[in-house]
Formats: structure tokens, sequence, C-alpha cells
């Protein structure tokens, strides 16, 4: 008997051991094959290896692994894409279009951390869907989308499609880290999905970048195995990086099983970075994906850190954006569009012409001073381009081909929606409709900011949703959500039970959305998230903010006069302060909850510093946290008014400099943790 439970026993071993061998084998042709383009296999053998590994998996699921090669072609069903905070936020990067640009971004840093010699690397910019990919342990453990930088889309069934995607790496070099990149249609992928639409009489993709994007939310992972989707990664975050620089840190994801573009290069001057730029402005059309530029990034980890971040970019990088595609259609007819703010917006309508990889017939015309500064008027052949690649704009006009009968563009009187007559107010660019209350597009448009993502985030309302209740008279304003009932909704165009459902359990939900997000919501001019943030943070409810004097607004940091003034416009109109009190009764967040507080202090209060270094006890974002929960403030440079330095291991030599030179102290993380308690 015992015999018979170690032959079984061995046998068992011998399965486990052969799935591991199989699996470790194919991992390595999909790298060979996806990443290296260099296939060491015929693909009748790959498949061949494939069943045989499936098989044994089937046959031995004691033994399932979810990273396993079989696991690649998809099948999970996804209802909905969970949202999920970045342990880290993804900035956006500043661009540029000239050299001048370069030359000035270049003469900033070198400025900030001391340094005649800067070394640099220059990446070309790929245009495909920013992604953030966690691994623990050498295991890939989450995929999340950029989102708006602060939270994404948990998209990691779909993404373990990829197959030059690692979900095991050949080593664990860096324990935990994320590492980031973009996911990419390559051109010849992206044209035979095109053919095999086109065959069976469906619309092709207007380009590959919205292609690629669009995958990485379709709700059948085996729909997005079948498109050849490609990743490309450009940039690690860990807490504890070897690396010295950023091109060390990418060529040890290499070695790790990441696909790193090999056109990547260290440039040791910035002659060097223009060189690598036009080379590639031409270059490029040869390569087999879409590229819209080259980023630039300071090499050296430890001048990145010294360098910091702004409130949207990072310092240490800068996109530089090759001229945009222009091209030439006729103008149909000016509209006017009105913003949630009355801010009166006019826009060209174009007929279609086919400009970087999408067919444009909208463009914005800005104001009424652009138009007359080009003179722009209906019939005219004008000149389209998209700014930054993204947003068509009109950047001139053909005269040679006016009609004889053309007129000079008069700029609209009244409001098109409502038709109170417009105002401008000195220095102010637009025109605005004053009918804050009264005018549709400003009700509907106040709403659909309040329910937005990065507002209250209520599920299962949209823009057409609140059109839709806006025109039944359901809803006049925010407050009304919240007394909206299942029976008002279902009767309503394209809305049923379940659907009903939703939208009342999203408002309900709604009631648990921080104060600071509520403040966000309320759409009071020039308040934005970050603002919200920080009037949260110093006034603790809505009445104290909404009692302040100027004098106690502006006192806040980075609050001025233009937002001061704003927030008392807003609190001096009865209406507001009627609907805030709407939202008191209703169980909205208002003021700061206690639960928010716990482990907060003031200790810190009146205090800034600056952070540079790595750290033993904390990671450098959780240590800003700490700082900012004991009611300091956290500054990325080093002034007359920083009162101390945390320095960890590496500090930035100018940083340590700059404050033995101002005579900030500079302190230890043991040192900060004694002044906490």
């Amino acid at each position: 008997m015992i015999n018979l439970a170690k032959k079984l026993k061995n046998m068992s071993d011998n399965i486990e051991e052969k799935i591991k061998q199989l699996s470790a084998e194919l991992n390595q042709h999909n790298y060979n094959y996806y990443v290296l383009d260099k296939p060491t296999i015929s693909d009748f053998d790959f498949d061949l290896k494939l069943k045989e590994l499936e098989k044994l998996e089937t046959e031995n699921q004691q033994f399932f692994d979810p990273n396993s090669p079989t696991q690649r072609v998809g099948g999970e069903i996804i209802k909905s894409f969970n949202t999920v905070v970045h342990k880290n936020r993804m900035y956006s990067l500043d661009n540029s279009y000239s050299k001048e640009d370069i030359l000035d971004w270049e003469k900033r840093i070198k400025k900030m951390i001391g340094a005649e010699d800067v070394e640099y690397v220059c990446e070309l910019k790929y245009d495909g869907a920013s992604i953030n990919l966690s691994y623990s342990n050498g295991i890939l453990q989450s995929a999340v989308t950029r989102g708006d930088g602060y939270q994404g889309d948990d998209v990691t069934a779909n993404i373990k499609t990829i197959r030059s995607i690692p979900l095991v790496l050949k080593e664990n070099l860096m324990g935990d880290f994320e590492i980031r990149g973009e996911i990419i249609l390559p051109l010849d992928g992206f044209n035979k999905m095109n053919e095999d639409r086109m065959d069976i009489g469906l619309e092709p993709f207007s380009n590959p970048r919205n292609t690629a994007s669009g995958s990485l939310k379709l709700q059948d992972s085996a729909e997005v195995a079948k498109r050849p989707l490609d990743c490309l990664l450009y940039h690690v975050v860990a807490n504890k990086n070897p690396n010295k620089t950023h091109f060390e840190a990418l060529e040890m994801a290499r070695k790790l099983g990441f696909k790193i573009p090999v056109t990547n290069k260290i440039c040791a001057n910035i002659e060097g970075v223009f060189s690598f730029i036009e080379n590639w402005d031409t270059k490029r059309y040869k390569l087999p994906y879409e590229t819209d530029g080259v980023v630039i990034k300071v090499n050296s980890l430890a001048q990145q850190d010294e360098l910091g971040y702004t409130a949207k970019s990072p310092r240490w990088a800068i996109a530089y954006k090759y001229k945009a595609e222009q091209e030439s259609s006729v103008l149909k007819e000016i509209t006017y569009q009105v913003g949630r703010t009355g801010a009166i917006t006019p826009v060209a309508n174009l007929a279609p012409v086919q400009l970087a990889g999408t067919i444009v017939k909208r463009a914005s015309l800005h104001n009424a001073d652009q138009i007359e500064k080009l003179d722009i008027r209906v019939g005219d052949t004008v000149y389209v381009e998209k700014g930054g690649e993204i947003i068509p704009k009109i950047v001139g006009v053909d005269l040679s081909k006016r009609p004889k009968d053309s007129q000079p563009t008069k700029y609209i009187t009244h409001c098109p929606d409502c038709n109170t007559e417009l105002v401008r107010t000195a220095g102010d660019a637009k025109h605005f409709c004053p009918n804050e209350y009264g005018c549709p597009t400003q009700i509907t448009g106040r709403i659909q900011h309040f329910i937005s993502r990065k507002a209250m985030n209520i599920d299962g309302l949209g823009a057409e949703t609140i059109q839709l209740l806006f025109k039944q008279g359901l809803v006049h304003n925010y407050a009304d959500l919240y007394e909206l009932r299942e029976s008002q909704i279902i009767p309503l165009e394209r809305m049923a039970e379940k659907s009903a459902q939703n939208i009342i359990a999203g408002i309900e939900k709604s009631k648990e959305v921080p104060f600071e997000k509520v403040l966000f919501a309320l759409g009071i001019r020039f308040v934005g998230e970050t603002v919200a943030k920080k009037l949260a943070k110093h006034f603790k409810s809505i009445d104290n903010l909404l009692k302040a004097s100027f004098e106690e607004l502006i006192s806040v940091d980075e609050i001025g006069d233009i937002i001061a003034k704003s927030i008392i416009h807003f609190s001096a109109n009865p209406i507001n302060i009627a609907l805030i009190d709407r939202l008191k009764i209703y169980g909205v967040q208002l003021e700061v909850s206690a639960e928010s507080q716990v482990g907060k202090t003031t200790i810190l209060s009146g205090k800034t510093f600056v952070v540079s270094g790595v750290f033993t006890h904390f990671e450098r974002n959780d240590l800003k946290k700490s700082i900012e929960d004991n009611g300091g403030k956290v500054a990325s440079g080093i002034s007359k008014k920083t009162d101390f330095v945390v320095a960890g291991e590496n500090m930035g030599p100018s940083k340590r400099e700059k404050a033995d030179a101002l005579g900030v102290p500079i302190i230890s993380e043991t040192d900060y943790l004694k002044m906490i308690g």
C-alpha cells in the first residue's frame, strides 16, 4: 500500500515537472517570437506543444496556473471594469514643438540641479494606449489603464492575451515594481483587420491608436486575443531600483523579458538630442508602428529624483512633437456651443477630410478674436491641423479660393440656446451667456459635471441620460438627482427596470464620495480637482468655506484673487445656498469625515518639507503622504521657505548644496519619525 502511494506521488511529481517544463519552454518561444522577432520553432510545432500542455492541465487541474501560456487565448467575460487607484500617479508629458522649447527646458533643469552636463535618453513616442503593469515576485499582478492619471480601469484579463507582455519574469531582480508602456497596434496587423472587416461588409477602423485603446475595453478577452496588439515599455517605477540610470533600468527590464524599443538612445548632450530628432523625422515612416514624436528624458535617476514633478508633468522629461499633419477643407457652416460655465465656443463645420488617421468634420475656432485675426468666413477653403495631433484646429485660409460673394463673419450677439444677450468682460477671450440658471445647456452641463468620474462618479448616468431626464422635467439641477425614483426612470426611452435600479444605486452610493470630490463636483468656477483638495483640507466643511472672507481665502496655499472672488460670488447666490442645503438633507458629504481624519495631526502645521533620496521605512509617496497627514506641506524644490529636507540614500548633490547654502536643516528618516512622535 505504501509503495502504491509512493508510486502515485512520483507520477504526480513527474506530471507537475512536465507542466512546468512545457510552460517555461513555451514562454521562451513566445519571447523569441513576439519580443525578439527571432522564432526558433515553427508555428506547427508550437501549437503541438501548447495542445500537449492544455491536455496535461485539463487532466491535472490541481496544477492549474493562471499565468500558464495556455491562458493567453482569453475567454473571460468582463461585464464592467473595476476602477483602480494608481499606487504611483501616471503623469502626462509637457509638449514642445521647436528646438527653442527644448533649449528652454534644458536651461531650466540645469539651473535646478546645478549641473553643467546632463545626459539624456531619447525614445520614440509611440501612438497607442498607456498601460501600467504591476509585478510582484516576478509575476504579473495587474494591468491598469492610465485613466485620469490618478486612477484607471483594471484590464488585466485583456492584457494577458498580449503575447509580448510576460506573465512570469525570467528573474526577480527588482521585487515589487511597476512598468509602464504603450499598447499599440502594428500597421500590418491593423491593415489586415480592416481588410477582414471590409470583406464581411463592416466599416473599417479609423486608426491604430483608437483601435488599440478600444480593444482594451472589450468585454470578451477571447476577442482581444484575436487582435494583433503589442506592448512597448518605456518606464520602470521601483522603490528600490538597483540601477543608477533610466537606460540601465530599461536594459534590466529587457533582460527580464519585456519588449523595450531598440531605437532608444543615450545622448551625451542636447546636440545629440537634436540629431536623434532629425534622424527620425523621416525614418519614422518606415517603422511598423505609428509614432508622432520623441520623448527626451534625463538619464540619471538621482537627477530625475531631484527635479521631481510639477502639478501635471515630470520636470525631467519632455515630448517633442513632429510637425502636425495639415489638410485643406471647405468651411460649410459656423455653429456655436455653450459650455457649462456659459462660455461660447465657435465651431467650424467642415467638408469631411482625412487627417492624421481620422475623418475630421469639425474644428474649434476658439473665439471671436481668432475668427477676426484669420478672417475666417463660411465658404472659405481653410487649412486644418491637429493641435498636438489631438484636437483639430483651423490655422489659415486659402484666400485664392475665396468665393467672390464672400461676407465677413458676424459673431453672434445672443445665446444660441436661450437667446440671452451675450457678455464679454475685459481681458476675457470668450463671450459668455449670463443666464446661468435658465440656459438649458448650462443647466445640463453642470449636472453632467456633477456626475462625472472625477466628481461624484455616479454609475449608470451619462450625458444622454441627463439630457433625457431634463427634457422630461425630472431634473433641473444636481440636487434633483437625489429625489429620483425608479418608477420615474423606467418609462423613459432606452430604459428598463435594471437600468433604473443601477441609476438609483449609483446616486445612493455617491453619498459616500468624500468632501473634496463633492466640492469639485459643485462646479465653482476655477475650482478644479487640485484646488478643491486644498480648500477641503483647509476649511474642513462647505459651511466654513462659504463664510470665509477674501483675506481668509487667499491665505490658503496657492489660492489667488481670481479663485477667491469666484468662491465669494458663488456663496453670495441664494440659489447655490439652497442647493447645498438640499444636498445636506440628502446625506451628501459636505464636510471632511471623522474617518478620514484618523491618524492625522497638525504636528507639522506651517512647515514645508522637501523629500530627496531613497528611504528604508517609507516609499517616497508614503513619506509625502505622512507629511501631509501631519499638517505639513511637501514642496518639490528647496527655497528660503523650506523648513526641512528629509534626506535618504542617493540624495541629489545640488539639493544638498542648496540646502546648506540657504541654511535649511537636513534631517534623516529617523529624525522625521521622531518629529511626528
